[in-house]
């Protein structure tokens, strides 16, 4: 049912998945309210840290 289990993004309220993923109550989106499962051998680390990087040179060289 985990799975299922949504939460929206503008008010906080909890809602079942559907096709659009549009909150019933503000038609906001639908979003896992759940954080990945942590894994020491993680397959896609190199990339999300390459990710993690450019966007801080892009934050803070503008400053």
């Amino acid at each position: 049912m985990t799975k299922y289990l949504q939460k929206c993004k503008e008010c906080g309220k909890y809602g079942l998945a559907n096709s659009k993923s549009k909150c019933k109550y503000c038609e906001g989106q639908l979003i896992n309210p759940k954080p990945p499962k942590f894994s020491l051998i993680d397959k896609y680390g190199d990339y999300r840290l390459i990710y993690f990087k450019e966007e801080f040179k892009k934050r803070f060289e503008n400053d």
